[in-house]
């Protein structure tokens, strides 16, 4: 059996300054660094880094400098797209091999896999938006690898996760999207951010999930009782594996928590009996 192409998704950092926390509790610096240390740790160890947005929290060039000295020790290549506390020049003076004008959409490929990751963020807003070139340029990109099993990323959900305060700043031309994805069957995966959630559904036909955070989570709030607001649960992250079989092949989302936690311990011993 061929070894799976790993893809491991992070998403919402939210870093700031050395030595600030966000919303004066959260530790979101320490968060990332156990993060990145659990990446390394895995075995095998993924082909890919996607960071879906919200790299930054204000942001500030200090945010930056923090993040890039946070994600030094990643040794694994990575890639990122913006969200909405993000800035498209700031990202572009931190990080190189970006576009350098417009929105920061990329594109490449990984073993087998083509990976797309779309620029969804707004200026000053915290709502998305594709604009008409992004699309554009998607819909070329997905003409030109037709044969290619294809996963897109991007920062806002392109569909309501039930949680009012952040649904009505998802992606808001989510229409446009599904009708580009739509014309290109070999896309096996929409793959989110911004909720700091694992959710899963569907979109457009095809799998669409939102990659949880590394440091706090949007407290699931199903019934509108409560003030927007957030929980420090269980951290996590996604790893996307594409498990081919010839000509084709079948996408598993895998919620991966981050830490340290006791074993693996053996289901059967020396003698082949169940413990």
């Amino acid at each position: 059996m061929a070894k799976p192409v790993l893809i491991a998704q992070i998403s919402d950092l939210h870093i700031k300054a050395e030595g600030q926390l966000a919303y004066g509790r959260v530790d979101t610096a320490a968060a990332l660094a156990r993060c990145v240390a659990t990446l390394n740790a895995l075995t095998p160890r993924p082909d890919l880094v996607v960071i879906s947005g919200d790299l930054a929290d204000t942001p500030t060039p200090e945010e930056y400098d923090h993040l890039k000295r946070l994600l030094a020790p990643l040794q694994i290549p990575f890639v990122a797209v913006p969200g909405n506390h993000d800035s498209r020049e700031l990202m572009r003076a931190a990080f190189a091999g970006l576009p350098d004008h417009g929105a920061l959409n990329q594109t490449l490929q990984v073993e087998g896999l083509q990976i797309v990751a779309l620029d969804s963020s707004l200026h000053g807003k915290p709502e998305g938006e594709l604009e008409a070139a992004t699309l554009q340029w998607l819909d070329a990109t997905l003409a030109a690898s037709a044969q290619r099993p294809a996963l897109v990323f991007l920062h806002h959900p392109p569909f309501k996760a039930g949680i009012w305060h952040m649904d009505r700043q998802n992606l808001r031309n989510a229409d446009a999207l599904a009708a580009v994805i739509g014309r290109y069957p070999q896309v096996r995966l929409v793959a989110a951010g911004h909720v700091h959630r694992a959710v899963l559904t569907t979109f457009a036909g095809v799998a669409a999930t939102i990659c949880p955070a590394p440091n706090h989570a949007v407290a699931l709030d199903l019934a509108e009782l409560n003030a927007p607001s957030f929980a420090v649960e269980p951290p996590a992250f996604h790893l996307h594996a594409w498990i081919a079989n010839g000509d084709d092949g079948r996408l598993v989302t895998h919620s991966v928590p981050i830490g340290q936690f006791d074993g693996p311990h053996p289901f059967f011993g020396p003698d082949g009996k169940l413990l």
